[in-house]
């Protein structure tokens, strides 16, 4: 029975000494946790949030409008503030639960085309 024993004892030894190697092993290793892969639309960290960084600017800082484009503006405004208070007179007079007149519909789309032609000059 002794000799039993005595081998008893060495292999648990043996699983032990293994054990306590092994962790002392693992504890010696840089533990690598996975990082994530960035995102190509996720906002850049290198700013607070709500800027986009210092290269975009607002237009206004980077353009001048030419004065005789600024006068050209003033001018479609007035005329575009002119249509659009014959449109509310027009439709004002007219039955629009039946069918709109023809000068109402030509005068809401002079209305849109000026609108877009104010809107590409303001652009620059």
């Amino acid at each position: 029975m002794l000799p039993s024993r005595r081998r008893l004892f060495t292999i648990l030894a043996g699983a032990a000494g293994v054990l306590a190697t092994e962790s002392l092993l693992c504890s010696a290793m840089p533990q690598r946790t996975p990082q994530p892969i960035p995102s190509p639309n996720a906002p850049n960290q290198n700013f607070p949030p709500g800027l986009d960084g210092p290269d975009q600017k607002s237009g206004t800082d980077n353009k001048k409008i030419d004065p005789k484009t600024q006068e050209e503006i003033r001018t479609d405004i007035e005329k575009l503030y002119e249509l659009a208070s014959e449109l509310k007179e027009q439709a004002g007079k007219a039955n629009l639960n039946v069918t709109l007149p023809m000068s109402v519909v030509k005068n809401a789309q002079q209305i849109e085309k000026l609108a877009k032609k104010i809107k590409e000059l303001s652009k620059g």
